[in-house]
């Protein structure tokens, strides 16, 4: 998408959702009181909704204007005197490639109001007393300029998609910035740099077996660049892919068995659902190819159909893409686990979908967690962060590791899963709150009333028995919980916890930064801040390819901050959710 695309969908965005903000807000307090819809608002909540809620009443002001006098709403003009939308190119603006590929997205983007301000420089961006953005400090033809934002959107420019890489780095090929085409015999060919061109070499890689990879839009030098030449390369290249597929042994299966076999491996289905905590619900799939490619560490993306969902109170009941774990899989069955953590909005409909419900799931995905050898490693485990470390203690104890894993939880109710806990270690300690905490399975493990720090710093001094295995021996340290969780346990290392850690051990938490695409390096909504702990220099990660990272480099305050955007109507909408579920439910 480009800075234009952007533009246009934000200039035509806000207006619907700050109704729809103000509508939901104020049926909400008609029925429950506006203190308790503002129950968990922070201070620059009520400030925004302030906004929200009186930009909302022009808008409704000039609708009814406009419907008197038989004329359409000029949102246009409101938008302009808020801020409106600009688009700060650093070139000319006959040099950006959404004039030069598609001129008619400027001139469409004028129309809708949009200013366009080109040779600029930016130079820094203004933060207002919460720390998030209220201008763009910039350099015009000399002249220093501050454009009011509150939301800064950067577009980093168009460049071939070869994120495949990170899954098969040593089976593809690249040449320059795209992957190097092949043609059907599979030597090496260079593609026309055009739409259209006299011969589409679609494929990159032609093996002995017969099989071949093709690709296609932004991955590929003659379609990269915007949607309606990815939608120009699928045309013109799929006869290559019926030619070559008549000449490979796949050709000689059925075309019927062909496509049952697809449909039953690739299409998802909702095996079962079921409700372990309070607040944690399993979601068993039936998808064979994403069962069968799953590893230790990875994570799914999954949403329900919103064709399929239902309506409550004019709201379709539709689930945003959701990252969740890969808790365990069943290869022979086809079937993975997933576990999802009520936290209102799109994760509290997962437990309403039902067996055999079709559902969008993509994965697996995400660098798989990195599995030693023989080596002695300590997990930390956080509420539905053990949901993570089922697979990878087990993969470990498989490579002949120890395992010592501290499972930690709020309440006695929140434990889940004790089975496939207890396979994954070779002790556990149960962690809880909530007094008198758990009363342990096996003679080796132990349990301890606190959280998972206390609880490591009780089990080094040996207050809690004897130890299987001592600290000092731990070489790995994979911590996966909340934020605060792993941030408190990235700093214990060097203050409670260090009399009894090895110091050169390793220390890696698993980054449940926001994430929207999780197609690697794609939205860039799971960025990550990166500070180097001798340098201090600052690097920033897609958290969505290696979500596995060093606990001594995460910014874990720059993670928190991510993790708050858009708490307002976030808050709202658990509370809009849970309104339509007890309507139903009435």
């Amino acid at each position: 998408m480009t800075a234009i695309d952007t533009a246009t969908e934000a200039m035509a965005y806000y207006p619907v959702q700050v109704e729809k903000f103000a509508r939901r807000y104020h049926e909400l307090a008609k029925i429950y009181g506006e203190e308790s819809v503002r129950a968990c608002w922070t201070p620059q909540d009520h400030e925004v909704a302030k906004e929200f809620l009186e930009h909302a009443k022009v808008l409704q002001q000039e609708r009814h204007q406009a419907q008197s006098k038989g004329r359409l709403p000029n949102f246009q003009k409101l938008m302009q005197s808020w801020g409106g939308v600009t688009v700060a190119y650093r070139r000319p603006l006959n040099q950006a490639p959404s004039y030069t590929l598609n001129h008619e997205e400027v001139a469409k983007a004028l129309e809708e109001g949009i200013s366009i301000l080109d040779q600029i420089t930016p130079e820094g961006v203004d933060v207002d007393a919460y720390g998030h953005a209220a201008g763009l400090t910039v350099r015009h033809l000399g002249e220093r300029l501050t454009l009011p934002a509150r939301a800064v959107l950067v577009a980093a420019g168009t460049r071939p998609n070869i994120n495949l890489t990170y899954d098969v780095p040593h089976q593809l090929v690249v040449s320059g910035q795209t992957f190097q085409a092949v043609d059907e015999t599979g030597l090496p060919v260079q593609p026309e740099r055009l739409a259209k061109p006299e011969i589409p070499y679609v494929l990159m890689d032609v093996r002995a077996s017969k099989k071949a990879v093709s690709f296609f839009g932004d991955m590929h030098p003659s379609f990269a660049g915007n949607v309606v030449k990815a939608m120009g390369s699928a045309k013109q290249g799929y006869p290559v892919i019926s030619r070559f597929l008549r000449k490979t042994p796949a050709s000689r299966v059925p075309g019927p068995s062909l496509l049952h076999e697809l449909n039953a491996s690739l299409r998802a289905t909702v095996q079962a659902v079921h409700r372990l905590t309070p607040t944690i619900v399993e979601v068993v799939i039936h998808a064979p190819f994403a069962a069968r490619a799953f590893q230790p560490g990875q994570f799914y993306r999954l949403q329900n159909f919103e064709a399929l969902a239902p309506v409550m109170k004019d709201t379709r009941l539709g689930m945003e893409g959701l990252a969740l774990t890969g808790a365990s899989v069943d290869r022979a069955r086809g079937l993975l686990s997933t576990l999802v953590l009520e936290m209102g909005g799109s994760s509290d409909l997962c437990a309403r979908l039902k067996p055999g419900e079709p559902v969008i799931l993509m994965g697996p995905t995400g660098h798989p967690t990195e599995i030693p050898e023989g080596e002695t490693v300590l997990l930390a485990g956080g509420g539905l962060g053990n949901a993570v470390l089922f697979s990878i203690g087990q993969a470990m104890r498989e490579k002949g590791c120890r395992v010592v894993y501290f499972a930690g939880y709020k309440k006695i109710m929140d434990r889940y899963k004790e089975a496939e806990i207890e396979a994954a270690a070779d002790v556990v300690i149960w962690c809880c709150d909530e007094s008198p905490g758990f009363t342990p399975n096996r003679r080796q493990d132990r349990s301890f009333v606190g959280n998972i720090v206390e609880a490591m710093a009780a089990y080094g001094r040996e207050e809690l028995g004897s130890c299987l295995i001592a600290l000092p021996e731990v070489q790995r340290l994979i911590a996966i919980g909340s934020d605060r969780m792993m941030a408190a346990v990235a700093a214990a290392r060097y203050g409670i916890l260090a009399p009894f850690l090895n110091p050169n051990h390793l220390a890696i938490g698993s980054i449940n930064s926001p994430m929207q695409c999780m197609m690697k390096e794609i939205c860039a909504q799971c960025l990550q801040r990166h500070r180097d702990p001798v340098t201090r220099e600052e690097r920033i990660v897609y958290s969505c390819v290696k979500q596995d990272q060093s606990l001594d480099q995460v910014d874990f305050k720059c993670l928190s901050d991510r993790l708050s955007q858009n708490s307002l109507c976030e808050n709202l909408a658990r509370q809009w959710l849970k309104h339509c579920l007890i309507t139903e439910k009435k």
